[in-house]
C-alpha cells in the first residue's frame, strides 16, 4: 500500500502528460470493449482459447507404431 501512497505524492508533484492519459484510458476502454464482446457471446470460435487443466494441453510422450 505504500507503493500506492509514493505513487500518488510523485503525480501530485508531476502529473502525468495528455498523451500518457489519453494512451492509458485508450487501453482500458479497448480492454473493456473486448470483455464485452467476449462475454455477450460475439467472440469468433477461432479466436477463443480453450481451458486447460493444471496439466497443460494433454500432449504427453507415447510410443509410436504401436
Amino acid at each position: 500500500m505504500d507503493w500506492l501512497l509514493v505513487r500518488m505524492a510523485k503525480w501530485v508533484h508531476q502529473p502525468p502528460s495528455r498523451r500518457f492519459i489519453i494512451a492509458a484510458t485508450a487501453v482500458v476502454i479497448i480492454a473493456a470493449v473486448l470483455y464485452t464482446v467476449e462475454r455477450a457471446g460475439y467472440w469468433p470460435d477461432w479466436a477463443r482459447a480453450d481451458r486447460m487443466g493444471r496439466r497443460g494441453a494433454g500432449i504427453h510422450a507415447t510410443p509410436i507404431g504401436d
